[in-house]
């Protein structure tokens, strides 16, 4: 048995899944609410259009917070409508289910099911977005020992630290090139407690770092920006910024320190990125378009 914080539960139930009155209109008016924000609607469009599960820029690999893995580091297999699927494939079954789940043209009952996926990848042990042994909001609450409230985290976020590993997702995830890093984010770096957020001898960044005001007491920060240029990356440290009222009335602002994680030994330039070479492909196809009007190869159409 565990101290409880509270004991008042005014709607409490033996049918715990029946709403009250006051429950039900209250879950309408949130209902309706979401249905009908523009804003929200324009972001989650804007969120499908152009973000995914991971991305792959510059021989950089970017997710948001682990890749499933066992405790030898191995990719752990996850099972998705009864098919198992790990590394690369889990992200890309798990970024069609999501956007299953948001298109009105796919079948109901496809649909439905997608969308209570959605609530799983918030907080499932499995999930790429979580990869928790359980979510203890509950606890967090109602119940005073703070060992209830412990969520174990899974093999991914103790085995990133290991070149080795990041190296074996690398090659997974098809990341070529001379200098390849792993950016993530979702977990709060302790920069308080001394933890850096480089790691595995610089192949993985952490970048969330805590922006959240709720986590600057845990983390002693306010999170970090990765910056990336010509010369390489630099990570930018920010000071928590306490609140508007005391930057003008004391003229105080977010404080930040620059970190040099990686400078390249010469410029980047346009040809060096992905980019770059999609460019020079093009040149390419264009030069042999030409060269093929010139020699006869192609007649050019005159008629109008």
């Amino acid at each position: 048995d565990y101290e409880m914080k509270s004991c008042h539960f005014p709607t409490l139930s033996p049918d715990s899944c029946l709403l009250t009155p006051e429950e039900s209109t209250l879950m309408q008016k949130l209902h309706h609410s979401f249905r009908i924000s523009e804003k929200l609607q324009k972001h989650i469009r804007c969120l499908f259009s152009h973000g995914s599960m991971f991305s792959v820029c510059n021989s950089n690999l970017l997710y948001h917070a682990s890749v499933p893995l066992n405790a030898d580091g191995s990719l752990r297999q996850v099972e998705i409508d009864g098919k198992a699927y790990q590394g690369r494939e889990l992200m890309q079954q798990i970024d069609l289910k999501m956007r299953t789940a948001f298109q009105h043209d796919t079948p109901r009952e496809q649909r439905l099911k997608a969308r209570d996926f959605f609530w799983y990848l918030w907080c499932g042990p499995d999930s790429p977005l979580f990869d928790k042994s359980r979510m203890t909001t509950f606890e967090r609450y109602f119940l005073a020992d703070p060992a209830t409230h412990h969520e174990e985290k899974g093999a991914y976020y103790q085995l990133r630290e290991d070149p080795e590993v990041c190296t074996r997702i690398l090659d997974h995830f098809g990341v070529e090139g001379k200098t390849r890093h792993i950016i993530n984010g979702h977990v709060p770096v302790h920069a308080g407690q001394g933890e850096n957020p480089i790691k595995a001898d610089g192949m993985l960044m952490v970048i969330d770092g805590g922006f959240s005001k709720s986590y600057h007491h845990t983390t002693g920060i306010a999170g970090y920006t990765l910056v990336y240029h010509s010369r390489g990356f630099q990570l930018i440290q920010h000071e928590p910024f306490t609140s508007t009222q005391e930057a003008v009335a004391n003229g105080t602002d977010i404080k930040s320190s620059t970190q040099i994680v990686e400078m390249m030994g010469r410029r980047i330039r346009v040809r060096d990125t992905d980019k770059g070479r999609q460019l020079q492909e093009q040149i390419k196809e264009l030069r042999q378009l030409l060269r093929a009007y010139r020699h006869g190869l192609i007649k050019e159409n005159t008629k109008k």
